[in-house]
């Protein structure tokens, strides 16, 4: 694994009506590491995601990715088009579409208006596509409506739709909320493997599932970071069972 920088926050703030939703965030991340991030509701947890997807501009501060691109100047779609791809709490799939059609339509390349569903594959995209059905564990429901497809299913048709367009950096927002046990279980697989291929900023609440990733933790309070280091160390934090796991 590399220790080449993919994502550096610097001294980042944001203020909604006077409220510092971030106070001069810093943060760091590798290529190739996935990084797991907790805290109470307020903690700056989805302003943070918000700043880095050019959704939210910040007041102060820089967020650097790569080889020195600085986010804070792009847009949204500028923004994905560098290679970061985010997947929000709730699935957003195309619902009436098969899973195959699903994995179809989000291919990163030619998907201007002319190109329909009808259009025929290519070699290259049913390979994909096949390559996308086993990471995300849907092969046998390829041809089922994506809205049939179970709660933990559809985030998964969703993580893969993601990784259809090739992104860099992977931001996933409380993926396992909702999900039984086992669909738990299969998520931190998924998101493992992923990791293999390209670095992961995971929030989320489920403290089974983030000691199940097995990877560094920021805790986020009151906008800035807390506390940082394997789940061990920040369970046993004073400040973090203060603040966040002892309610």
């Amino acid at each position: 694994m590399s220790t080449e920088t993919i994502l550096y926050l610097d001294g980042v703030s944001v203020s909604f009506d006077g409220f510092k939703a971030l106070n001069v965030l810093s943060l760091v991340l590798q290529k190739g590491e996935m990084r797991a991030v907790i805290g109470p509701n307020g903690a700056g947890k989805t302003t943070m995601m918000d700043v880095i997807t050019g959704k939210t501009r910040p007041d102060e501060g820089k967020v650097i990715f790569g080889n020195n691109t600085d986010l804070t100047a792009l847009d949204e779609p500028s923004i994905a088009a560098l290679g970061i791809g985010r997947k929000f709490q709730k699935p957003t799939v195309f619902e009436p579409h098969t899973v195959w059609d699903n994995f179809m339509l989000s291919l990163s390349g030619d998907r201007r208006p002319r190109f329909t569903l009808w259009a025929r594959e290519t070699p290259g995209e049913r390979e994909r596509i096949e390559a996308l059905l086993e990471t995300t564990k849907l092969v046998e429901h390829r041809h089922r409506r994506a809205g049939d497809l179970s709660h933990g299913q559809k985030q998964w048709l969703e993580i893969g739709m993601l990784l259809a367009q090739e992104p860099a950096l992977l931001l996933v927002d409380e993926p396992v909320a909702g999900m039984t046990d086992a669909e738990t279980e299969q998520t931190a697989i998924l998101l493992r493997e992923i990791n293999k291929t390209r670095s992961v900023v995971v929030v989320e609440h489920d403290m089974h599932f983030v000691r199940a990733l097995d990877v560094k933790v920021t805790v986020l309070h009151e906008g800035g970071v807390l506390s940082e280091g394997t789940i061990d160390h920040v369970s046993s934090d004073p400040r973090v069972v203060e603040v966040y796991l002892g309610r």
